[in-house]
């Protein structure tokens, strides 16, 4: 089947200035001889989208003039390149956000993420994807199998985030396991933790709803940092040890200061969360003293298969962490919401 693109109007959602949020067509993306056409069913909201809606930047990434949000993203094909063959029209679809460049170091190392050419959905000068249609390259787009919702292939996004920092610090059956932070990105490096094998996660958190969903999710203890000492409650919990491997994806300056003192001799440190302080105070002496690995995260990479066959074989219940879900009309209201009510707000979700 061949869309109609002549009667056919692309409706996008972008923001006009920090804290707006209009409506507005776009004309119809013309796909390449490698593209397809998606037309968009779900859509996550991320933190980073957040963060450019409150601020208009992040970092050195600013944005100007009216700027269309979202990355994460799935839905169905409707039209394909003509030397596309891995896809066809009615494929139902997972969109790995970034374009590599596929030439530097990076990339023929398989490393991709790192690359620094890479054109990434809703990071300036680049467009998002909160729009009722998309171009994207073919083999960037993962086919979802039967079973798997087009709702939990927008997912695959923040749950590739988890997997590949699991991934980073190695985590494996039996490992004590420590998560800073029970956020969208911590949750989902609970869930990738547990199929990994971790025996025992301690999650930590400044919210008690939070806490609360991450226990539901699996988590074996939760801490509130706000109330009880972590360190303590880690060492009632794991032993003078310490734990494995600690995951801090909070990216706040208290949680990554205090991931060192949390490892093991040994042990390895993963630093998710990226923090909008570009500098930290950080306890080098627990490092030399325990010779700990610390590694950190940047995106994912070679995760979208993975993290759709986890889903496929009900591994993960990635749709689980979804609270709040908004049609894609209430787009507004969705930010709005998400950044009100950000303690209730696990994770929120437009539906086209």
């Amino acid at each position: 089947m061949m869309m109609d693109k002549n009667k056919t109007q692309n409706q996008v959602a972008f923001m006009s200035r920090p804290g707006q949020m209009e409506f507005g067509i776009v004309p119809m993306p013309d796909i390449g001889e490698n593209d397809v056409l998606v037309q968009i069913e779900w859509c996550g909201i991320c933190g980073s989208d957040i963060h450019y809606y409150e601020y208009g930047r992040i970092g050195d990434y600013v944005v100007n003039g009216d700027f269309i949000l979202g990355h994460e993203v799935a839905g169905t094909v409707v039209q394909t390149g003509s030397e596309v063959k891995t896809l066809s029209t009615g494929d139902r679809v997972a969109l790995e956000p970034g374009i590599p460049c596929g030439k530097c170091e990076m990339c023929r190392q398989g490393k991709y993420n790192l690359c620094k050419d890479v054109v990434f959905f809703a990071t300036p000068p680049v467009q998002g994807a909160l729009q009722r249609y998309v171009r994207h390259p073919a083999d960037m787009c993962f086919r979802l199998p039967d079973g798997v919702s087009t709702r939990s292939g927008a997912l695959v996004e923040p749950l590739s985030v988890g997997l590949h920092a699991c991934a980073q610090g190695g985590v494996k059956l039996g490992d004590d396991v420590v998560i800073l932070g029970s956020g969208c990105i911590g949750l989902c490096t609970l869930l990738a933790a547990k199929a990994s094998g971790a025996s025992r996660v301690i999650v930590a958190d400044l919210f008690e709803k939070r806490l609360a969903f991450a226990k539901k999710l699996g988590a074996d203890f939760v801490v509130n940092s706000k109330s009880e000492d972590l360190r303590h409650r880690v060492c009632e919990i794991f032993g003078e040890r310490g734990a494995d491997v600690v995951l801090e994806t909070a990216g706040a300056s208290a949680t990554i200061y205090q991931s060192a003192y949390l490892a093991k001799a040994g042990g390895t440190v993963v630093l998710v969360g990226i923090s909008v302080e570009g500098n930290q105070k950080y306890s080098f002496n627990q490092v030399m003293g325990k010779e700990l690995t610390i590694k950190s995260v940047f995106r994912y990479r070679n995760c979208y298969p993975v993290a759709i066959r986890a889903i496929a074989s009900g591994k993960i219940d990635v749709e689980q962490i979804v609270t709040h879900e908004f049609p894609f009309e209430e787009t507004p209201k969705a930010f709005d919401t998400v950044i009100s009510d950000a303690q209730n707000v696990v994770k929120g979700i437009i539906r086209f």
